[in-house]
């Protein structure tokens, strides 16, 4: 099957919209590369022509179409990963054999194409700062849920009920399949919905995740106040480092007081007290 890249190189100021546009058409993550060019992809040439003339007619910005080369993904992603510790948890793809040491909260993950195997510095870093909050009998809320690695950690650490919420409907029976390989599927709700339609519904919570771009972030904010009880917290990843000094000032007008913060590879994340 062939897969198509549509590049497009917005001013500085169109770019976090461009990209969460992109997000939202396709439903899948973007790339932004360092000279500020945002790529998506596409499963095919129709689906290409479409995103490219969408982006001239929505924001006047003229995108190129790349094929890129054939590759079987669904076995190709698997290369070059392996076990991944953060914190007390320590991540393994199901095809690598692992005997977890005492102490330790192996989760066994087969992510095939939704997002969150543990490579990513983004989720690495939400992962980081929810290992240090959840505390047993915690109600957690993960919004951009992917493959269920967030939601999945949560339950092993000690949350009593989690749901985890995820637009791409392709990507919610690996999020239920990852949770009954680790024993938690009765524990995690996994709901296809927009975040920003079901956040403020589902509340209260002791913590929410939301591991998605920093645009969405700061549109999801006053939902994720209202879903999470006075004194819990709110762990935001999915930003690149540069981006943190741009999603304070939101954070703390929304109603949130900084706990934490953490950079994993690049990706910045924060955990905040809702005030």
């Amino acid at each position: 099957m062939s897969w198509f890249a549509i590049e497009v190189a917005p001013d500085e100021a169109r770019r976090d919209a461009v990209a969460a546009w992109l997000v939202a058409q396709t439903g899948q993550a973007i790339e932004e590369r360092a000279d500020g060019t945002v790529v998506s992809f596409a499963l095919s040439v129709s689906d290409a022509d479409r995103l490219t003339d969408a982006l001239q007619a929505e924001f006047g910005l003229a995108a190129t179409r790349r094929e890129l080369p054939e590759e079987d993904w669904t076995t190709k992603w698997r290369e070059g990963l392996g076990p991944r510790s953060v914190g007390r948890v320590t991540l393994v793809p199901t095809w690598v054999p692992y005997e977890g040491k005492d102490g330790e909260t192996v989760i066994t993950m087969d992510p095939e194409t939704a997002f969150g195997s543990g490579e990513h510095g983004s989720t690495r870093a939400a992962l980081n700062l929810l290992e240090r909050w959840v505390k047993d009998g915690d109600t957690v809320i993960d919004l951009g849920t992917g493959s269920g690695i967030l939601a999945i950690a949560a339950a092993l650490l000690g949350a009593e009920k989690v749901i985890g919420v995820e637009l791409d409907g392709e990507a919610i029976p690996v999020a239920a399949a990852n949770a009954d390989r680790n024993h938690v599927g009765e524990m995690i709700e996994f709901l296809e919905a927009d975040a920003g339609t079901v956040t403020a519904l589902l509340g209260p919570a002791d913590i929410v995740v939301s591991n998605i771009l920093r645009l969405v972030n700061v549109s999801l904010l006053p939902a994720i106040h209202r879903a999470t009880r006075r004194g819990g917290t709110a762990i935001f990843s999915g930003m690149e480092k540069g981006e943190a000094t741009d999603f304070r000032a939101p954070l703390l007008a929304a109603g949130f007081e900084i706990l934490a913060e953490v950079t994993d590879d690049g990706w910045w994340a924060v955990a905040a007290e809702r005030t």
